[in-house]
């Protein structure tokens, strides 16, 4: 499994709008490409601006899959419904470790 971890600052008055509209756009979409486990929005009870996707796909390969023109299309989906409130401060990615039972 490899895990996709976005941050962003959302202005603070915005942030719940924020949410539902990435709910209604951006997970309804990614969730119809193979790969899509599931998705997780973090909020930091210390900063009302923060808001942390963290997005789990199968594969590497079935998240990188997806081809940019689409992933561009759902993008200017969101920013035509939200504005210019938010703004990517990290994209990151990370493969998750399994251990064996001890």
């Amino acid at each position: 499994m490899v895990i996709e971890l976005l941050r962003f600052k959302v202005a603070a008055e915005l942030r719940e709008s924020y949410i539902q509209k990435d709910a209604e756009i951006w997970t309804i979409a990614l969730a119809k490409y193979p790969g899509f486990l599931g998705k997780e929005v973090w909020i930091n009870p210390h900063d009302a601006t923060e808001v942390m996707m963290i997005i789990r796909w199968a594969t590497r390969e079935q998240w990188l899959a997806i081809p940019q023109a689409e992933l561009k299309a759902i993008e200017d989906k969101f920013a035509q419904a939200l504005g210019n409130s938010y703004e990517l401060l990290e994209s990151s990615e990370y493969q998750v470790r399994k251990f064996p039972n001890l």
